[in-house]
Order: C-alpha cells, then sequence, then structure tokens
C-alpha cells in the first residue's frame, strides 16, 4: 500500500469518528468544521486565563482545529458566561466555567443573573487551586494572625483587592473579615491582572488571589503571602501555612475552573469534548503545569479524571454550597 493511499484510509477513519452536527436545514457537517472559541470572563494574567491556555493547545491539536483564547471580562465572570449561554449550540463556542459565574453569582446576583444553571452543559472539570491570601511586603506583618491584629487597631483604613465582585476571591475576603472580626474595605478589579497591579505597586493592602496568578509574584518577594484557604499546605507553596494554622478554619475556598458549552449542545459532541479534556488532564505535561502553578487535579472520578455527568454534579453542589456562604456573609450586588 502507498503512503498515499495509507494516509487517506487513516483520514477516512479518524474522520468516521468525529461527531455530526445537524442544522436547521437537515444537514449534517461533522464538527468541528472550523476554529473553536473559547471565552474567559476574566482578563488576561489571571488563573481563568492562564487555565485556559494550558488546555487549549492540545484541544486544538485533539480536535483538528484551532482554539483560540477570547477574553470577554464583566460582573464577575457573567458576561463571558452569559455570550456562551446564548451563542449558537454547534460545538463551536465554549466556556472556562469559574467557581464565580457556575456557583457564587446565582445568589449574589439574585434577578440581575442574565443566564441559568441549565442554560449551560457541564463538559469538565479542569482543575482546583487554593485561594492565597498576601499582603505587600511593606505592610509590617508577617503572618496572619499579624494581619488580623494589625487590622483590628485600624478598623476601615486597610483596602483588600479582589478579581471583582461576586468573585471566589470576594468571598473569601468577606469570610475572612466576617471569621476575624476585622473591617476592611472590599476594592474590586476586572480580573487578577490590574489587582495584582495595584498590590505589586503596593496601593492595595491586603489581597486575596488564585495561587496559579500570584505564586510567580510571591516568589519572587514582591508580594508577601500569609495563607493559603485550603485544608493542606499547597505543594507549590509550602512553607505557606493555612487558614486553619492560622486560627481561621472556617475561611476555607477552593476554587475551580472547567469547561462547559450552551445547553442545547449536541450530546455527542459533549461527549467527545468530556473525553478529550479528560485525557488532556491525565497528561503528565498537563499536570507538571498546573502542580507548578499550585493547581491540584480534579479528582471527580476514581482514576481522578473528569467527566460531563460528575462535573454536573459538581457543580449543582458548589451552587447550593455557596449560596449558604453568600446568605451569612449579607453580600450581594443587587
Amino acid at each position: 500500500m502507498s503512503f498515499s493511499r495509507r494516509t487517506l484510509l487513516h483520514g477516512a477513519a479518524a474522520a468516521a469518528t468525529l461527531p455530526v452536527v445537524r442544522t436547521a436545514g437537515a444537514q449534517s457537517t461533522a464538527w468541528p468544521n472550523r476554529t473553536i472559541r473559547l471565552v474567559v470572563g476574566f482578563t488576561p494574567a489571571g488563573t481563568t486565563d492562564i487555565a485556559a491556555r494550558i488546555i487549549a493547545p492540545p484541544l486544538g491539536q485533539r480536535l483538528g482545529q484551532q482554539v483560540v483564547i477570547e477574553n470577554r471580562p464583566g460582573a464577575g465572570g457573567n458576561l463571558g458566561a452569559e455570550i456562551v449561554a446564548k451563542a449558537d449550540p454547534d460545538g463551536h463556542t465554549l466556556l472556562m466555567q469559574t467557581i464565580s459565574s457556575g456557583a457564587i453569582n446565582y445568589a449574589l446576583y439574585k434577578q440581575r443573573m442574565p443566564y441559568k444553571p441549565e442554560d449551560l452543559a457541564a463538559i469538565g472539570l479542569v482543575v482546583k487551586v487554593p485561594n492565597v491570601i498576601f499582603v505587600h511586603p511593606s505592610l509590617p506583618v508577617r503572618t496572619l494572625r499579624e494581619l488580623v491584629a494589625y487590622a483590628k487597631q485600624r478598623p476601615g483604613q486597610l483596602n483588600i483587592g479582589s478579581s471583582g465582585s461576586g468573585t471566589s476571591l470576594h468571598m473569601t475576603g468577606e469570610l475572612l473579615k466576617l471569621e476575624a472580626g476585622i473591617d476592611l474595605t472590599h476594592v474590586p478589579f476586572r480580573g487578577a491582572g490590574p489587582m495584582l497591579v495595584e498590590a505589586v505597586a503596593g496601593r492595595i493592602h491586603v489581597a486575596v488571589d488564585n495561587l496559579p496568578s500570584a505564586i510567580g509574584h510571591i516568589r519572587e518577594g514582591r508580594l508577601r503571602a500569609l495563607a493559603v484557604t485550603t485544608a493542606s499546605r499547597s505543594p507549590a507553596l509550602p512553607d505557606c501555612p493555612t487558614t486553619a494554622e492560622e486560627g481561621l478554619p472556617r475561611v476555607e475556598a477552593t476554587a475551580w475552573f472547567g469547561l462547559q458549552a450552551p445547553a442545547r449542545t449536541p450530546r455527542p459532541i459533549i461527549e467527545r469534548l468530556g473525553r478529550e479534556i479528560d485525557a488532556i488532564i491525565k497528561e503528565p505535561e498537563t499536570r507538571a503545569k498546573l502542580a507548578d502553578l499550585g493547581g491540584m487535579a480534579p479528582g471527580l472520578t476514581p482514576d481522578g479524571g473528569t467527566t460531563p455527568e460528575a462535573f454536573e454534579a459538581f457543580i449543582r453542589s458548589e451552587i447550593a454550597k455557596w449560596a449558604q456562604v453568600v446568605e451569612r456573609s449579607g453580600a450581594t450586588i443587587d
């Protein structure tokens, strides 16, 4: 058999496995048949953007089409999520969903939410990450306990930055204020990138961020980490204690990032995407990149992977969990 004939046969076999999209005109085309856009509801350089850029290249290679990142920040991630919820359900528009726009915001925005949980279809969880509480090195505190004592002596005089109102970082800050009994002024930004610029410049006294986007500044000494918000220390930042170790065990929050699509996307496409995401997150290279940033494997299935069904159940549980946190904090956007 000639090389060209083998190539054609292999290509035909691969094409036979592709899902088929049926259009309104009853025509059928193999999917994907053009560039796929992966919408990120936050600015570049934040953890949502970083996670998207880690998985986009291997996903594009597996699907045979380029996956392009489209940053659409605004409303705590709601703007980007709304774009995807209302997009054509043909498998060519995907969302890098977050704990904010995928769980917290349903309780926080209430009447102002532009979409419902059922408007988006779960594909797979990509990564979980700790949040980290940090300060500018000029602030005369080296531990979270010292920060609490310092803030109590200066009620309302210190500010605390986050990547936006309604984000898990905002809510982690609210939990910190509640549990520690301190008065900090919340300063929301349109993403982690702008917030980190101000934090490194010393114009933000305290801040909360996902570990992946802040860890470079912490390792270089531009920011001082005080605590991570997970039950155990992060291997990526082993010298940083947990909030529990610092006397605030209820200040616990794990951020997460995963893929969703418009709700009416054909099931064969959702299942194909789910298999590809599961395979990508199990690749040693992907896991190494995520672990270096402080990320943890999804762990939704017994083998540590993910499926659309498992991610859907996880999202439902997160919506219920964070509704209680929002109610307890009294936070609202309406």
